[in-house]
């Protein structure tokens, strides 16, 4: 077997063991993540804490999110050309929608229109997620 021959089966190997713990692994990050947010929201609204604990209480639900995007890119970075382009094209669409938004919240926000009370950054980072499923949806479409 020549060197190239046996790069290509390691790198085969290391690309399916990578495939597959690309699928489970991120299961771990998202579902901490996804429980330290609630977990956070609900210390937040019914106990009492000073404002260092606060701050640290808010902060807690960003280290599994660092995990959790750490291990996106790992997945992406192991897909096929194919996959690595209709991501890259669904989050191409979702920043400019989340850019759009952020940009309309603040003009409204800034005539008066729209005031704290009526909406608030809880709300606006949900939209970011729907943002890449809508890219996602768009890109698939595209390429069927």
């Amino acid at each position: 077997m020549n060197s190239s021959t046996k790069n290509m089966k390691e790198n085969s190997d290391v690309s399916s063991f990578c495939d597959t713990a690309s699928r489970e692994i991120p299961l771990l990050p998202t579902a901490l993540w996804i429980g330290s947010y609630l977990l956070a929201l609900l210390v937040l609204k019914y106990v009492a804490l000073t404002q260092p604990v606060q701050i640290a209480v808010v902060i807690i639900p960003a280290i599994p999110f660092v995990f959790f995007v750490r291990r996106f890119i790992v997945r992406l970075r192991n897909l096929d050309e194919l996959h690595r382009r209709v991501h890259f094209e669904a989050l191409a669409i979702a920043f400019p929608l989340a850019i759009l938004l952020l940009m309309t919240l603040g003009l409204l926000e800034r005539a008066h229109v729209l005031g704290p009370g009526k909406w608030s950054y809880e709300e606006v980072w949900l939209y970011l997620p729907l943002f890449y499923l809508i890219g996602l949806a768009i890109s698939w479409r595209r390429y069927r």
